[in-house]
């Protein structure tokens, strides 16, 4: 029974071996993206109806042909982690690219062509695999989200504060932008860019001249100091995600260390040789220690 076991684990090790060697190949990656590439292409083409109605058959083979593709792609990363299959699913980027895959053979899902076309559309994002800058952005853009409601939150605020001044003091005046709280918030809204912010300053001061006290607190705290604060919180994103990214490549590169032995012997090996060639260069460097020490030791055992 120990043998069957001990030949399972050496057989899995062996084809996930196997297997990490063509999926971490520069041409599986290459392949791949031309793949997701060539899948974005198809679904532009399919929006033009007069190529589709002329080259349906080879557009639905090419469509077939894709998802092979990306099913054989997606066995052979599972299977290069035959050995430790819970690494596999512990990476979000894998459980994204299998449900994506896994989608097309969904009986509702190849039913709806909107649906399945969404769904393609999909595989376009499994690019951020092979773009690293691209995978920094989107992870900035998932760890940011908590700071972006607390901003969205404060902006809400602030827009219904404001609305509910402008619709008291501008309703009867512009009744086109201040006539109810949802116009008065859609015109803050617009101004928030400061797009047509000169018009409207223009128009207030025919109300009244403290108007433009109204305006220039909202701009400032409105386009100035909050999107600042959503910048401030996107580039700390950023930083985060990118410190993530490079803590996840030395992680992986450590793990891969102990699957293969030749690799780990080498690594000890050339620690090895450094090692004395530091012991030598001390050695040199101080020549008169060693005939120090040894002196020093006779002496002690000549008093003793």
């Amino acid at each position: 029974m120990t043998e069957v076991t001990a030949g399972t684990r050496t057989a899995r090790e062996t084809l996930a071996r196997q297997c990490r060697a063509i999926t971490e190949a520069r041409w599986f990656a290459a392949t791949v993206f031309t793949l997701i590439l060539t899948n974005a292409a198809l679904l532009g083409v399919e929006t033009y109806s007069g190529l589709v109605d002329d080259w349906h058959r080879w557009l639905r083979l090419a469509e077939h042909a894709c998802v092979a593709a990306f099913t054989v792609e997606i066995v052979l990363r599972l299977a290069a982690h035959a050995n430790r299959p819970r690494d596999f699913f512990r990476d979000p980027w894998n459980l994204f690219d299998l449900a994506v895959v896994l989608s097309a053979f969904l009986p509702v899902v190849r039913e709806n062509t909107t649906v399945l076309r969404l769904l393609r559309l999909a595989r376009v994002l499994r690019t951020a695999r092979f773009l690293p800058q691209l995978r920094i952005f989107l992870v900035a853009v998932g760890r940011s989200l908590p700071g972006t409601l607390s901003f969205l939150v404060v902006g809400a605020l602030l827009l219904y504060v404001y609305a509910m001044v402008g619709w008291v003091f501008f309703a009867h005046h512009d009744p086109e932008h201040y006539g109810s709280i949802g116009r008065a918030v859609l015109t803050l809204f617009l101004l928030m860019t400061l797009d047509g912010i000169g018009d409207a300053v223009r128009a207030g001061l025919e109300v009244s001249h403290w108007s433009i006290l109204y305006y220039a607190s909202y701009v400032l705290l409105a386009s100035f100091v909050l999107v600042n604060v959503l910048i401030g919180v996107v580039i700390t994103s950023l930083d985060e995600a990118r410190d993530m990214e490079e803590n996840d490549a030395r992680d992986r590169s450590f793990a891969a260390s102990p699957e293969d032995p030749h690799l780990l012997l080498e690594r000890i090996a050339t620690a090895r040789r450094a090692l004395d060639d530091l012991e030598r260069g001390l050695t040199r460097a101080s020549p008169g220690r060693p005939r120090e020490a040894e002196r020093t030791a006779s002496s002690s055992g000549g008093h003793s």
